[in-house]
């Protein structure tokens, strides 16, 4: 007999549905974990107001990827897991064994762009073979499912922190003080930035960089971000700056606030044809360093729920608010609308 689930469904851009569906049946290598908190994320809201042509292959479709939860079912072959253990799992898995896996970039590989899983808004969520295989960790008690949900976007950030090459007493600027900027912002601190500068719209998620670690934070609305930087950096720009937005506009404000020699990261992804321009002789004479950061790896995935274990990130300027699973659509607005950082989904 087939078990059924509550779960929220995708029908169409702004159309979620919370309604009865299929618990997922598991097969060889896969897990099947009764989800204890699933957490909103950036990526969804932009889902629900525009859709995905990565995310969503098909619709009516399961969504959500940020969880953590309690092993159900084991499937055949799988071993270091059992039902009844508590685990957190990503959204996504490399081959192991393609160009880039062996290159060391397993976050470029093909099978992970193509693959990415979807349906932590449900009361049960399969974890395919790979991700069991590459991307699961059992967690301790002592760790909350809320707080565990949170290592998929920590590892994209311990990601983009290591690609920074953040040096101590370095100076560094954040440009987007969302739940990804607040991590980023806490990341640099620990990585021995002397000097964190916040820049974003929202007055509630300036407070809260503050909060977070940031020692000065801008409000673009009011003052020229990019002259703001560097008057608090005698002049010269930031050595790192990270933008967490994904705009062309503030991809090249990014660039115009960095220091000769810096390092800029283009951490928010960009609306697929868009374009920015760069000052050609600025970029080749100033010896500018541009990266571009993209998800995350396994290494990255380890470190990031290491991080959450001991303490290190400060998860309640993170996840502001808690709602059941029926009134997700509720919650993805309310982020959507700034109005809140992550909220925190709960099943039952």
């Amino acid at each position: 007999m087939t078990r059924k689930m509550k779960a929220a469904v995708y029908y169409d851009i702004g159309d979620i549905r919370y309604e009865e569906t299929n618990v997922p049946e598991i097969g060889p290598g896969e897990l099947l974990v009764k989800v204890g908190t699933a957490l909103t994320c950036g990526t969804d809201v932009k889902t629900y107001k525009r859709g995905h042509p990565v995310l969503l292959q098909s619709i009516p479709t399961l969504f959500g990827h940020e969880y953590s939860g309690t092993i159900e079912e084991v499937g055949s072959g799988v071993e270091g897991f059992e039902p009844g253990m508590r685990v957190v799992a990503t959204n996504s898995a490399p081959c192991g064994i393609c160009y880039f896996c062996k290159k060391n970039r397993p976050n470029l590989c093909a099978q992970l762009k193509t693959s990415f899983v979807n349906g932590a808004y449900a009361e049960y969520i399969k974890v395919p073979a790979p991700v069991v295989e590459w991307n699961t960790h059992r967690i301790p008690d002592s760790l909350s499912f809320r707080d565990a949900a949170l290592t998929e976007p920590l590892a994209c950030v311990v990601h983009g922190i290591e690609e920074s090459n953040i040096e101590l007493g370095d100076s560094v600027t954040v440009i987007g003080a969302g739940p990804i900027g607040q991590m980023l912002i806490m990341l640099a601190k620990k990585n021995g930035a002397s000097t964190v500068i916040a820049s974003d719209l929202s007055e509630l998620r300036r407070n809260l960089a503050l909060k977070a670690g940031a020692d000065i934070v801008v409000d673009p609305t009011k003052e020229d971000p990019v002259q703001r930087v560097r008057e608090e950096t005698e002049g010269y720009g930031a050595d790192v700056v990270i933008e967490a937005v994904g705009l062309p506009s503030t991809w090249e404000q990014s660039v115009d606030m960095t220091r000769d020699a810096g390092t800029t990261v283009l951490f928010g992804g960009a609306a697929s044809g868009t374009k920015f321009e760069i000052d050609t002789v600025r970029f080749h004479y100033g010896q500018l360093t541009i990266k571009g950061v993209f998800h995350l790896t396994p290494k990255h995935v380890e470190q990031a729920l290491k991080l959450l274990i001991a303490g290190d990130i400060n998860t309640e300027v993170l996840i502001t608010h808690e709602k059941p699973l029926k009134d997700l659509e509720s919650a993805l607005k309310m982020m959507g609308s700034g109005e809140s950082m992550k909220i925190a989904i709960t099943p039952g």
